[in-house]
Order: structure tokens, then sequence, then C-alpha cells
């Protein structure tokens, strides 16, 4: 049966430098695998993504655009994808609709908890790989990053530490309530030692 794969985690944690690695590993093994991200995804999820990324807008329009690019995700990538037996790894899901809009934005869960299950049904992810590190580390690795290739912060990555502590707590949070479907990842180790956690996980998916 195929799998539902999503990476969580605050900007600058590092999961999508291990996602492609963990992806190649899985298509060594013979299996068939789709690569995906959030906001994104499809056509439509790209234009929105864009908005979501650089428009100021109030944090509940932030969040219904989030799960309308979802909505078209999940109808035009995921589902088919995991009807059809492809895997599906997913660079964000709902979880960080629940950590930005919800912990760092202060959307009311309740709506959001509403819009899930408006928007999902009932699917929910196989495994989700929660990279969590100290946010004053993540801020320095994004700032390095600028520095390196000169892309400009989006507005989410230009935000305090305050946010990202509220948006990383939501996201511990989360997990502590599934925690059936979390691995969390210590994001601070080092790359070798990272690449050492994910190991044990994509062996045993």
């Amino acid at each position: 049966m195929a799998k539902f794969i999503t990476f969580e985690g605050v900007d600058g944690a590092g999961k999508s430098t291990h996602l492609n690695w963990f992806a190649d590993t899985l298509r060594a093994r013979g299996i068939d695998l789709l690569v995906t991200r959030e906001p994104g995804g499809t056509p439509l999820g790209e234009k929105l993504r864009e908005i979501l990324l650089h428009e100021p807008m109030h944090a509940e329009t932030e969040a219904l655009l989030m799960f309308a690019a979802r909505r078209e995700h999940l109808a035009q990538v995921i589902k088919p994808a995991l009807e059809r037996g492809t895997w599906v790894i997913s660079d964000r899901f709902t979880d960080a609709s629940f950590a930005y809009q919800g912990g760092g934005r202060g959307v009311v869960v309740e709506k959001l908890e509403q819009l899930e299950r408006w928007v999902q049904e009932d699917l929910q992810p196989d495994l989700t790989l929660l990279f969590d590190i100290p946010v004053e580390v993540a801020r320095e690795r994004l700032t390095k990053n600028v520095a390196l290739t000169n892309v400009a912060l989006d507005k989410f990555e230009q935000e305090k530490s305050d946010f990202f502590n509220k948006v990383r707590n939501a996201y511990l949070a989360r997990a502590q309530k599934n925690p059936a479907r979390f691995a969390i990842i210590h994001a601070e180790k080092s790359p070798g030692e990272v690449k050492a956690s994910l190991e044990k996980i994509v062996t045993s998916v």
C-alpha cells in the first residue's frame, strides 16, 4: 500500500536538505515515489504560494488560502498518486498550518480543525518527520544561507524569534497529540547525525 510521508519544521531546520536523500533512498528500494510541496504542488497552488509567501494579509485569510491550495493539491496530486500506488512525500502539509497560522499567527485552533476535516476528510499522513531545532540555531542557518545564495527571505522567514518559538511549540504540541504518526528529528545535530537518525526511519517504513 502506498504511503504518505510529510516533512515538517521551522524555517532553517534543514528538512529540505534531507528530504531528497530520503526520497532517493526509497526509490533505490524500487518504490514509485512522488515528491511535492506546500503551499504549491499544482499550477494553482504555486500561484497561491507566491501570494502567501510575499503578500501581507489577515491571518485567517492566510489560513484559508493555505487550505484552498491544499484542497487542490489533494484533489489533483496527492490522492490520485496514492490511489495508483505511488508513495507521496510532501515538504509540509497540514501540521504547518497548525504551527504557522495557529501557533505563529494565533488563528483559533478549532477553526483550523474544521478546515482540516472539510479539506482532508479522514486522510492523514502515515508518517511525519518533524525536524525540531532551537530557534536561534535555525535563524543562524537562515542568515548564513542568505549570505551564500543571495536569495531574499520570504515573509515567514523574516519573522522574529518570538514568532518561531510559537511555531516550534505548536509543532511539538501537535506531535505530542499524535505520537504514533510523528518522528522527531533533532535537527540541531550535525548532518551526519541527522542522516543516521533518518537511516533508522527509512529502513522501517
